[in-house]
């Protein structure tokens, strides 16, 4: 599924061309949520995510090990991954943050 809405990323407004698209694995994990925090992420992800001023504006926004293109963020007690390539942000997994 891709969607095309305006954002902004590392203080640079982007064209309004900004594609983001949902990985398969990120569509069944977000099926698999119990029907609360289903509705909450549903809501950011196809919502709130295109309020975000910057992505580092987003809850632990770290990429993932050295890699200059994947990334995580948390919501709740959630981890999502992004990957980021030009002007396409896909959203990876969303997964329960693991107890430490």
């Amino acid at each position: 599924m891709n969607i095309i809405k305006p954002l902004t990323m590392g203080g640079t407004i982007l064209p309004s061309r900004l594609e983001v698209r949902y990985d398969r694995a990120f569509l069944i994990d977000l099926k698999g949520l119990e029907t609360a925090a289903f509705q909450h992420m549903q809501h950011f992800v196809f919502d709130e995510f295109f309020q975000t001023g910057q992505l580092q504006n987003l809850a632990e926004f770290q990429p993932l090990g050295t890699s200059e293109i994947f990334y995580r963020f948390t919501i709740d007690p959630y981890l999502i991954s992004v990957e980021i390539t030009g002007q396409i942000i896909k959203f990876l997994r969303i997964l329960p943050k693991p107890t430490v």
